[in-house]
């Protein structure tokens, strides 16, 4: 039987999962989603992802500053629902909130834990260089991606995938399972597993300071840190053009064959040396520029040895 539910998330990694579980035909009594923030050229207050659904489902919306008011609790008790989903919310939930619905609360989280708990688990497994990724949905404790696993699905990574590519095949996947495990748990029969105390990591909020790019890195670390921070923020370098150093994002790149000075431009088609072996850039953004295919950028800039990339 179809569940009541209250859905929890912000960005567009959640939205799959509020559309399938309304497609589902479970019950969403309310949506909590994060502050509408100024964004986009104009600085224009927008809504959420999830906050644009939510109201274009007729589903109640709330923005609380804080979960850890007594109001607050009683807001959330109100709802009257059997349980809670939370992808990618924002906020941590007080033990209270976790307590407040009877069957529980419910995050769907994009890594393999115990591997990569925390805010960054897509950019921090591909720049760590996994081979593989995926979603887990468990029921949550107080802890930090700590709770009992119910489900997982597995998908591998490849050098040539970014962050938004994982991102885009892992929100569909997650909503799946996202769906599968709330009808388990309205049969009674969602089975809930304790994660391993081995291999615990850490995926760390990203810091901007982390986005210039080391050339002295090898070329699979080098792409893989271009690759883990592409769209946002995009990992930078400085290119020398039209006389000045400009700071140039990198969004996409490859592997290959190649050697020099790090940073080194080795031909007139973008490849770059690293510390060991070198890179070919397929698609950069220069700074108030829209991103663009390497090709069309050497369209209209001459760049060619010698040359070095800071």
């Amino acid at each position: 039987m179809p569940l009541r539910l209250i859905f929890m998330g912000t960005p567009e990694f959640a939205v799959p999962t509020l559309l399938q579980l309304a497609a589902h035909g479970h019950e969403i009594a309310a949506v909590y989603t994060r502050e509408a923030k100024p964004s986009g050229r104009g600085m224009k207050v927008q809504p959420t992802p999830v906050a644009r659904e939510a109201q274009r489902l007729g589903v109640p919306v709330l923005t609380p500053k804080t979960l850890k008011t007594t109001e607050a609790l009683d807001e959330f008790r109100s709802h009257g629902a059997d349980a809670a989903v939370v992808v990618a919310y924002g906020m941590i939930l007080p033990q209270a909130v976790l307590e407040a619905v009877p069957l529980g609360c419910f995050n769907l989280h994009g890594s393999l834990l115990p591997r990569w708990r925390g805010a960054a688990p897509i950019n921090r497994a591909i720049m760590a260089g996994d081979t593989e990724s995926g979603v887990m949905v468990m029921k949550m404790d107080a802890g930090l991606d700590t709770g009992d696993v119910a489900m997982a699905e597995r998908i591998a990574v490849t050098d040539a995938m970014t962050a938004s590519d994982l991102h885009d095949a892992l929100a569909p996947l997650g909503a799946d399972l996202m769906v599968r495990a709330m009808g388990a748990l309205s049969r009674g029969g969602l089975q809930l597993t304790r994660q391993a105390e081995e291999g615990v990591t850490y995926a760390a909020k990203i810091d901007k300071a982390e986005a210039k790019i080391d050339w002295n890195k090898p070329a699979r670390a080098v792409l893989r840190h271009i690759h883990g921070l592409s769209p946002f923020p995009g990992a930078w370098c400085e290119m020398p053009i039209d006389g000045e150093q400009l700071r140039v994002k990198i969004l996409r790149c490859e592997l290959t064959d190649g050697s020099g000075v790090p940073g080194d431009l080795l031909d007139d088609q973008l490849t770059i040396a690293c510390g060991e072996g070198a890179i070919r850039v397929l698609e950069l953004q220069r700074a108030g520029k829209p991103p663009m295919k390497a090709a069309a950028f050497l369209n209209g800039t001459l760049l060619k040895p010698p040359l070095r990339v800071m």
